[in-house]
């Protein structure tokens, strides 16, 4: 590991769609272990935040810097160290939760007992050994999420970008995943990159980051976003702050 005492740096990131700004100035960092979340109502760039992040996009301005390096040269060395939950499916609906485990294992150098210890581990973590010998097809929109969340762990990564992590997964499940990561982040020392427009997700992280149209309009800690609003829940913070009513979890 290198001496940098941030896992991520993003300094004045700028990204643009045609005439629309998807991110204007974006900076901020991250730490060692930390959980940060990033919430903002749908179109306020927390996705294209995360796939500059996780190295699927270029910026038009601003740089990037993962582990003290820059994907420009060093993305085997970063991506190697990186897990990400993407928003949309990303699995292999027709092959069974272990085969699409172990393929994704075996792109990180995973093999044999290793592998299946790394299986086990993560399955057992999100409860989902019971269903490695299904299809992911005939899983569940929640259990297909988890099976997500257990691909991004089995490398053991440094860095763990989710995006929208509970798309499908019922409120009951969706309060296990978030348990979970603290799991992760406190046996591991897993720091988690976690996007989001559901304001209760983010309770216990150590750091929100406030987006809007594309800016960062607050940043800080729970408890320090309810004092600088007033309020007396993290909900009503962020309405007070961003203007923006929190949006709905979709139904399962």
């Amino acid at each position: 590991m290198t001496d940098t005492p941030n896992v991520l740096e993003v300094e004045n990131l700028r990204k643009s769609y045609g005439k629309t700004q998807a991110l204007k100035g974006v900076t901020f960092s991250m730490g060692r272990a930390e959980i940060v979340g990033l919430l903002g109502p749908n179109g306020a760039g927390k996705s294209t935040l995360f796939q500059i992040a996780a190295g699927l996009f270029a910026p038009d301005g601003g740089s990037v810097s993962v582990f003290g390096l820059d994907y420009r040269g060093h993305a085997a060395e970063i991506l190697k160290r990186l897990g990400v939950v993407f928003q949309a499916r990303a699995i292999d609906l027709d092959m069974t939760v272990q085969a699409n485990l172990a393929f994704h294992g075996a792109l990180f150098g995973l093999a044999g007992g290793r592998l299946k210890t790394r299986i086990g581990e993560v399955t057992d973590l999100l409860e989902i050994g019971d269903l490695l010998k299904k299809p992911v097809r005939n899983l569940s929109g929640g259990n297909q999420r988890r099976v997500e969340v257990a691909r991004a762990l089995l490398n053991a990564p440094d860095l763990l970008l989710m995006d929208e992590p509970s798309t499908g997964l019922d409120p009951v499940t969706r309060e296990m995943l978030v348990q979970h990561m603290q799991i992760v982040r406190r046996e591991h020392g897993t720091s988690i990159l976690w996007a989001t427009h559901l304001v209760e997700e983010l309770e216990n992280a150590d750091r929100v980051i406030l987006m809007v149209a594309g800016e960062i309009v607050h940043t800080g800690s729970p408890a320090e976003l309810m004092a600088s609003s007033g309020t007396d829940n993290l909900t009503a913070a962020y309405i007070s702050i961003t203007g923006h009513q929190p949006e709905p979890a979709a139904r399962t």
